[in-house]
């Protein structure tokens, strides 16, 4: 299966090129896409001077920092336009494991999207505090209850889509900017009856940069996933997707 793994960045010089290393090594059918929001302290220079070695190794340059979504979006308009059969999302700090990908690409020949989650058996988190836990597994509880989601990581990053789906969802339409688009996606999959799988991780907190959560991105989360609630957000539109490749008897 033909990947593209999308990497946006923004001020991550310390991690990008151990990472890129790593993401291409883990498959040969794999290429690497680095969405840059102009990141200050040269992250778009290191990968440029990367991919003169690396065929494999694209870079996307944007002006500005417009939130994960907006980056994501292009990310996938640049790999949709080149007809890649899966995308994968994925962080640039090392808190998703590169050595994962083979997993979350496979798991694509019997699903339509696959997560790479913190709370199903065998996932977890290393170097979280116990406020950070307990605020992320409040948020992924308020989800499912509230959007009848049946994900148990659903503001996960790290995950891969068969190409169909991001085509069928158009991703381009879609609104959020924060770690919410994490949310609407799976949303938008779940309702469309796409087949999703959670494919075990361990999430590690990052060891250079700076996060980029903050209070904002909660609050956009919060007031969408209740809006959604509101209006229409826990049917599921489609039981079964023509576009789907799993067995007719998944759930």
């Amino acid at each position: 299966m033909r990947t593209l793994v999308v990497i946006p960045t923004y001020n991550e010089a310390e991690s990008i090129a151990g990472l890129v290393e790593q993401v291409l090594a883990a498959r040969q059918d794999i290429e690497a896409l680095v969405v840059d929001d102009g990141s200050p302290d040269g992250t778009a220079d290191i990968v440029k001077k990367a991919m003169a070695a690396e065929a494999r190794l694209h870079l996307l340059e944007r002006t500005a920092k417009e939130g994960l979504g907006a980056a994501y979006r292009a990310g996938f308009r640049w790999g949709l336009a080149r007809d890649y059969d899966a995308l994968v999302e994925m962080d640039a700090d090392f808190s998703h494991p590169p050595e994962r990908l083979p997993a979350l690409i496979d798991a694509l020949d019997t699903a339509d999207v696959s997560i790479g989650s913190r709370y199903v058996p065998g996932g977890r988190t290393v170097g979280w505090s116990p406020v950070r836990k307990a605020i992320s597994k409040l948020g992924n509880a308020y989800v499912r209850a509230v959007i009848s989601l049946p994900v148990r990581d659903a503001t996960a990053g790290y995950r891969g889509f068969r190409h169909e789906v991001l085509r069928a969802l158009a991703v381009e339409s879609t609104e959020s900017n924060g770690y919410c688009f994490q949310i609407e996606m799976a949303h938008r999959a779940w309702q469309e009856g796409f087949r999703i799988v959670e494919v075990p991780i361990t999430f590690t907190e990052r060891v250079a940069g700076s996060s980029k959560m903050h209070s904002r991105i909660v609050l956009e989360a919060l007031v969408r996933v209740t809006g959604w609630a509101l209006h229409g957000g826990r049917r599921r539109l489609r039981v079964h997707h023509e576009l789907s490749v799993a067995s007719p008897s998944r759930a």
